[in-house]
């Protein structure tokens, strides 16, 4: 966020166990958030929170690709929503629920709020959803969809917090911190510029070239990047897996040569990154070069910032 300003966040461990239910408030929010582990929900149902309105998100690994599987909800009371959830979905491991301190959420409110979660959700292409239907807003006022917007806004604050990166949004700036200093992949046919403080990496092997950062809860990997088409048969399988979904969600467009990036993407890691750009196994550390000094890798410039 160019505009981002420092806030506070206080986590409280009603239990005494950090693995366990945290309970979650931000400065000058009026919001509360549970975040828990599956495996603690018998200890949540005795909250006193979990009996009013809110939204919830439950997450967990997927059994066929590499993104997480995520379900957004919302319930006129979120322990009567957590119950059958129990009872009838299989992948989440975790949730939060969200709910407010002075219960001002109403239905329409959190029933906005689920469906704003599902469309960022869709439009990142960071975790897939288990949701069968798409949302739909309620008619609210103006001033009601504003203060939703704000409720939003310190949600979305407080996931990355939590460990929660897949509804954080990725810049379409370099990370270099100065505002209105856009960094296209290329622009009228040349390089773009490099930021000052910051560095942009290339990678360029098996006939194609990608962009990258380190930032946004991982590497992310340019808009415009090109992967290849072709796979080594000793790929490990969860490339193959990701680099399937990444086409199927439509992130990786295929332009007749290669693969292209249709937006930023954030990779758990910048090997990760790097093999489904090449189709095959690769140490992103090394192959990820500074691209105003391609014999430095990122591994180079790690090392040189550690001394």
């Amino acid at each position: 966020m160019s505009n981002a300003k420092g806030f506070s966040v206080r986590i409280f461990i009603p239990s005494g166990r950090p693995e366990g239910l945290r309970i979650i408030e931000k400065s000058n929010w009026t919001g509360r958030a549970l975040t828990f582990p599956r495996a603690v929900l018998p200890e949540v149902r005795k909250r006193e929170e979990i009996t009013r309105t809110g939204v919830y998100i439950l997450w967990g690994p997927s059994e066929d690709d590499e993104l997480p599987m995520t379900y957004v909800g919302e319930g006129e009371t979120l322990l009567r929503r957590l119950n059958s959830h129990a009872k009838d979905k299989e992948f989440w491991t975790h949730g939060v629920a969200f709910t407010s301190k002075d219960q001002n959420l109403n239905k329409a409110h959190i029933q906005y709020l689920e469906a704003r979660l599902v469309e960022i959700a869709k439009q990142l292409k960071r975790c897939s959803l288990d949701n069968q239907n798409d949302p739909q807003p309620p008619t609210l006022s103006e001033a009601d969809r504003a203060d939703a917007e704000l409720f939003l806004a310190d949600m979305l604050l407080c996931l990355p917090v939590i460990g929660v990166n897949f509804f954080e949004e990725v810049e379409a700036t370099e990370p270099s911190g100065r505002a209105g200093q856009v960094a296209p992949f290329e622009k009228n046919g040349q390089t773009a510029p490099q930021s000052s403080g910051t560095h942009q990496f290339v990678l360029d092997a098996r006939g194609v070239k990608a962009r990258g950062y380190a930032g946004g809860g991982g590497f992310v990997v340019r808009k415009g990047s090109q992967a290849v088409k072709d796979e080594v048969p000793s790929v490990h399988p969860s490339t193959i897996r990701l680099r399937r979904t990444l086409r199927e969600n439509g992130v990786l467009h295929d332009t007749g040569g290669c693969y292209q990036f249709t937006q930023h993407f954030v990779f758990r890691t910048p090997s990760t990154a790097s093999a489904v750009v090449l189709g095959r196994s690769s140490n992103g550390r090394v192959e990820w070069k500074d691209a105003s000094n391609t014999q430095r890798s990122l591994k180079d410039i790690e090392a040189a910032a550690a001394t």
